[in-house]
């Protein structure tokens, strides 16, 4: 039996153009879903980061007016009970000699994924005591709270600065 062989294998110019299309159409289905994921994903880790910041802020709070409480530390005027920085929740506080060694809050200072940090510009915005709720300028006497820097928006219309 005689094989007859077909000297043009390759694709012609129509299959080509009918496989980009098939491609691109797909392509264009799958970007948006993956860019939705990625957004989601940070945005749950910035609502973890701040629950994390808030909790170890209370956490500094009750210990603070616990050793008030147990007179094992003098009361300052004009002290909230809130830690003077972020910085203070890493190092950590005796409280007045309540323990042997400083109780810490926090192992890092955990980051904002929706804003990039340049060099000497701070992590997250804060609010101390003292300042409105929605206030964007910190008074500095302590830190009562914190938000995001991020100008941007959620996916359900919020901005991250109002979390």
């Amino acid at each position: 039996m005689r094989r007859i062989l077909d000297d043009n294998r390759g694709l012609s110019l129509i299959e080509l153009v009918v496989t980009m299309v098939i491609l691109t159409v797909l392509a264009s289905l799958i970007l948006p879903t993956a860019q939705m994921t990625s957004k989601r994903t940070k945005e749950i880790e910035l609502r973890r980061n701040l629950r994390e910041i808030r909790m170890a802020i209370d956490d500094y709070k009750k210990h603070y007016d616990k050793s008030l409480a147990e007179q094992k530390t003098v009361q300052v005027v004009d002290k909230s009970g809130y830690p003077a920085t972020l910085e203070l929740l890493i190092e950590g506080d005796d409280f007045g000699g309540l323990s042997k060694t400083k109780k810490k809050f926090l192992r890092r200072v955990p980051r904002d994924p929706f804003h990039k940090v340049e060099e000497g510009e701070p992590f997250w915005g804060m609010r101390s005591h003292d300042d409105e709720p929605d206030s964007t300028n910190w008074g500095g006497e302590d830190v009562f709270d914190v938000y995001s820097l991020s100008e941007g928006t959620a996916i359900d219309g919020t901005q991250y600065k109002d979390w």
